[in-house]
């Protein structure tokens, strides 16, 4: 585990630790942010912790053709009882994301740094959102970072039932769309998985990596 200085620097995945951290401290500029993330590598951790820099093995990932959407969701889909967005409001999505309640958590990892720092890579156009929202109110949306033909999701969130799935299964259709290659979802979650995300092992998580544009 290693301990960054000032310098723009991240030692190679193949000596994280096997609990998926990699380093500590540094900071959330644009700068090491964007080299964090095209390295395999992404900061978590909560108030009051030094920040903590993860690359996990296995990695939760989603192949785009593997996506699953259930008969319940193309019917919920098909009735376009949502509009979707992307892109129109970054901010509002991070901040209900930090927000909002997950179960068998105490509190956030989303610091108020956090958002700052989010915010100001979404206007470099590297960190982006999809928005859903029913009568005119963000019900739901998700974040993340864009390297190019690989989507780095961050969180999401749902105030109504399905929200976030919606925003999930757009994100992806627009990624097929865009012929991105793939998905990355970080570490394991039931959820996600009913989705068709799957884990697979770092070394084949950064072969495709390092061919992102």
């Amino acid at each position: 585990m290693y301990y960054l200085s000032q310098d723009l620097f991240f030692p190679d995945v193949s000596l994280t630790h096997s609990s998926g951290i990699i380093a500590l401290g540094g900071d959330l500029s644009p700068e090491r942010l964007q080299l964090a993330y095209k390295s395999g590598i992404f900061p978590w951790f909560e108030d009051g912790e030094p920040i903590t820099w993860w690359s996990p093995n296995p990695r939760m990932v989603l192949f785009l053709e593997e996506l699953i959407v259930s008969k319940s969701m193309r019917n919920i889909l098909n009735r376009n009882l949502f509009t979707v967005t992307f892109n129109k409001n970054f901010r509002e999505v991070i901040s209900n994301c930090q927000m909002i309640k997950r179960e068998g958590q105490n509190g956030t990892w989303i610091t108020n740094d956090m958002i700052d720092a989010y915010c100001n890579l979404h206007e470099l156009g590297v960190a982006k959102s999809v928005e859903v929202w029913q009568d005119g109110i963000l019900v739901g949306g998700l974040y993340g970072i864009d390297l190019g033909n690989v989507f780095c999701g961050e969180s999401m969130f749902s105030k109504v039932s399905n929200a976030s799935k919606v925003a999930f299964i757009s994100l992806v259709n627009s990624l097929k769309t865009a012929n991105y290659q793939l998905l990355d979802c970080q570490v394991y979650n039931p959820h996600l998985e009913t989705l068709g995300c799957r884990e697979i092992d770092r070394k084949d998580f950064m072969a495709i990596l390092k061919n992102s544009k």
